[in-house]
């Protein structure tokens, strides 16, 4: 299942790195930026999740908010956030029911080979919580700053 513009962003409610429930309904009002990476500290969600924190005045600026998404349990994210200094929201999804409501997880290309697994996504939701943009398969490296002159942020 892919999600498209003008669809509704699937609710959701995940524990954050500290542990505590965070509901994507606590947003509204702001515009989101949503996106899910398949594993924290490892190298290319790294860079992105730096590159999300780097650029996080901007977005703050301009009413968005940033929410990361990955398997990894909060203990985990707790030592991500801790180590790479990062500023964003991140959440934890171990049995995988948002990433899968996103069309987030599933069947993709690694090396050539086909395998399930976390789809690198990136959604951004309106303040009224529909999407705007549903983009699928995007790079780590350099994929934020795309995103910023995209919607014409920079």
């Amino acid at each position: 299942m892919s999600l498209a513009p003008k669809d509704t962003a699937p609710a959701f409610a995940l524990k954050n790195d500290a542990g505590e429930i965070v509901r994507l309904s606590q947003f509204k009002g702001k515009t989101v930026i949503l996106y899910f990476y398949p594993a924290a500290m490892t190298p290319g969600c790294t860079k992105q999740a730096c590159d999300f924190t780097d650029n996080l005045k901007l977005f703050n600026k301009l009413d968005y908010v940033v929410i990361g998404i990955s398997p990894d349990k909060p203990e985990k994210l707790a030592k991500f956030r801790e180590r790479d200094n990062l500023k964003i929201v991140l959440l934890s999804d171990p049995e995988k029911e948002v990433l899968t409501k996103y069309g987030a997880f599933g069947e993709k290309k690694l090396y050539g080979k086909t395998v399930v697994g976390v789809i690198r996504s990136t959604f951004v939701i309106s303040p009224t919580g529909k999407i705007q943009e549903a983009l699928y398969n995007v790079k780590a490296t350099g994929h934020v700053a795309k995103l910023i002159r995209d919607l014409k942020l920079g």
